[in-house]
Parts: structure tokens; sequence; C-alpha cells
């Protein structure tokens, strides 16, 4: 029977969608279907999507497209007019095999803010990849001001930590060693859930469940609801991986009030520093946001300071890109010229501290996930979530132990450990 494909634009929540949608088509037999599941964070991720389905086109003329994700739930009747696009699915619609596998209205996006309980969906693997995402909770409740993702994710909702939890077993039977629990804000999870169970709460649950995860990850974190439970299982749990991503956007307090942010400058540097102190190798990464409206040149320093005192190692920087619909783009801009310069100089900063802590492993010993090879050379993730090139042959999704000889801009070099 045959399978869609499907491609995916975005987040990793956008991932773990996509493998439940290619798990619909297959049953399905969704043949000769090309499904893509699109972003739209900011306006650029709108274009790109239109830009991907023209050259999808274009390359398989015959071809069904489906169109869906969140730019499709914001524009429906944009993508709908598309001549290369034969069906649009809302965020909902896309995980319901009944739409999906079916052959429904050529436009099916329903009210998004009115959705209910996020329901589970059990897959069993990931096409192409040795780490599993996992998606704990759909929606946000929050309301920052450059942020239209809200209206197309629509509310908070928790999946249930037994589905959850059964998801996860189901994965590490099947082989993966590492999972990456992803969610729109899943520092929320449980908020919807009275007498539930936090995010501090289910790791513990899964990890105690699932005794053969060797390696859990976390997708982007907000600190300003990193508890003091969480920082204590960073502390304790060693398959808790000593990487966190932080969606910081910026570093400066005029800023963070005006993006609406629930976090202070000095809360993020609390949240690090009393993280390290308990696990020291623990690594952090964070997005961040260059020339957001009104951002003077001193805010601008702040921010760019920040990413040296916090000794980040994982920066995702987006120069601010207007998304209508967001009150952040009623705001007075900052020139696109600056705001691309401001964006470089974070992303220097950024390779810099990459580097410094590359350097810092070399002489260690790391545990890595193979993923690939290439160029001859297996090829991995470290606990700390940097990339490992190994002098040795290694099997695609164990994990070993390697020592690091070696440090790149970008990677280390490893061999296998005595």
């Amino acid at each position: 029977m045959g399978q869609p494909r499907v491609i995916t634009l975005g987040c990793r929540l956008n991932t773990f969608e996509s493998e439940v949608m290619r798990e619909i088509g297959a049953d399905a037999g969704l043949e000769d279907t090309i499904i893509i599941n699109t972003c739209a964070v900011t306006a650029e991720a709108e274009r790109q999507a239109r830009q991907t389905i023209r050259r999808t086109r274009r390359d398989n003329p015959d071809a069904r497209i489906i169109v869906t994700g969140c730019a499709a739930q914001l524009n429906a009747a944009a993508f709908a007019s598309m001549k290369e696009v034969d069906r649009v699915l809302g965020n909902e619609e896309k995980l319901n095999p009944a739409i999906l596998g079916g052959a429904g209205a050529a436009v099916q996006v329903a009210d998004i803010m009115t959705a209910g309980a996020a329901a589970p969906h059990l897959i069993s693997g990931f096409e192409g990849r040795t780490r599993a995402f996992v998606q704990i909770q759909q929606g946000c409740d929050h309301r920052c001001t450059y942020c239209i993702i809200p209206f197309a994710r629509g509310p908070n909702r928790a999946i249930a930590a037994d589905a959850m939890i059964a998801q996860v077993r189901g994965l590490v039977d099947a082989g993966y060693l590492e999972v990456v629990l992803t969610g729109v804000d899943i520092c929320s999870y449980g908020a919807d859930v009275p007498g539930g169970p936090n995010l501090s709460g289910l790791i513990s649950q899964v990890l105690t469940a699932v005794p053969d995860l060797a390696r859990l990850r976390l997708s982007t974190l907000d600190p300003a609801v990193v508890d003091d439970d969480l920082i204590r299982l960073f502390a304790d749990e060693a398959r808790l991986m000593p990487h966190l991503h932080l969606s910081l956007q910026a570093m400066d307090d005029v800023v963070l009030k005006r993006m609406k942010r629930r976090h202070s400058r000095q809360d993020a540097f609390d949240v690090v520093a009393r993280i390290r102190t308990l696990r020291p190798d623990t690594v952090f990464g964070a997005d961040l946001i260059a020339g957001f409206p009104t951002e003077t040149e001193p805010m601008f320093d702040n921010t760019l300071a920040a990413v040296g005192d916090l000794d980040l190692a994982y920066l995702h920087v987006f120069p601010y890109s207007p998304r209508p619909g967001t009150p952040a783009a009623r705001m007075p801009e900052v020139a696109a010229k600056i705001r691309k310069a401001r964006a470089g100089r974070l992303r220097t900063a950024g390779a810099a501290g990459l580097k410094r802590f590359l350097e810092s492993r070399t002489g260690t010993t790391a545990q890595v996930l193979v993923e690939n090879k290439a160029d001859g050379q297996s090829r991995g993730l470290s606990q700390h979530y940097a990339p490992v090139r190994l002098d040795f042959a290694a099997p695609i999704g164990a994990i070993v132990d390697a020592r690091i000889t070696a440090a790149g801009d970008d990677y280390l070099l490893a061999s296998k450990a005595a």
C-alpha cells in the first residue's frame, strides 16, 4: 500500500505531526500525494511555504498536493487560491484520519480557538531519524506581541500522561534510545488539567515508567516557569540530557516588556545559574530576536552582552519579521538593514560561544548517539547536543562512548574510548 510524501517546514511539533500524517496516509493508501506541513512563525515562513508549494508542483505535476499546518490554519483562503494546491486542511483536521484519509471538501479549516482536548496519536517511528519526538501538549495561552502561533494552534491543552507514556514506551520498544518531548509551550503542560502532573511531574513519570529509555531531552523552555522541581530533576536524573534551550527572545527588560514576555533579564540569569550550580556541565541555547520594534542600540547591546555572560552555545537568531495580525506589527519598526546587521552580530557571538564550549570538551568522554554516516565517518550527537564525528565505525542508532580529541568550529572529533 502506498504512502504520501510529507514535506515538513518549521518546528519539532510539526516533525511529530508529519509522522502522524505519514502513517494515516499510509493506512488510507494515499499514493501520489504530497502533504506540505507549513509554518507561520514569521511572514517569511509563509513566503517560504508558498515557494515550496510552487516548486513541489513544478517537480511533481501529476501529484495531489495537500497544504496544512500553521500557515494554512491562519490563511486558508490564500493557499486554496493557489493553482498548485488541491486541498487545504487546518491543524486539527490534518490529524483526523477520516478527513486526511478521506475525500472531503477541498478546504476544511475549523476555528482552532474552540478546539477541545488534544488527542493522543501513537506512531511507530520516525522515517530516517534516530531520535524520536513526542508531543506532550498543544497550543498556547500566552500573547507575546510578536507571535501569531496561539491563533494557529489554539489554547493550551495537554496530552494525557498515560497516553504519552505509552507513546514513549512504544518508541523505546521499537529501538529508539533518545526521545525529545515537544509541544508549542511545554512548560505549561498540565495547566489545563486540575490535579494532573505538571512538566516536572510528567518527566518523573516517564523516566520511572520507561526504565529502558536511555536519554530524554526537552524542547524549548520558558525561563519564567522553570520551577524548583524541574531544576532538581536536572540535578538528579542522569537520563535527562544536560542541554537546555531557552525562549529568551531578548535580554533587555524594556524590550521584554514590549514583547509581553513573562521573564526579566535577571530571571534568565537566575535560572541558568541555579541549574549550573546543581549540574555544572549543562549547556544552554536560546532563541533571540534581533531588531524588535523600538529596540535601540543600548537595548540590543544588553542582549548581545548576555550571549557571552550566560555562556550560550546554541543560538537560533531571527531578525525581526513583522507578522500581520500581531501587536508588534503596529509598533515603530527598526530599519531592515539594522535588523539584519544585529542578527549577524548575535550569530557571530553565538558561533564564538559554540566554539568555546566545543573546545572545553576536548579530552573528555562523550556519549554519542550515532545518527548517520558521511564521508566515511560515523556521526552523531553527544549528550550535550554537540555534533560529533567519530574516527571509528559505529552502528546507526547506537550510543557509544567516545574520547573527544579535537574541536572544529561547529563539531567535535572523537576516537573510541578506552
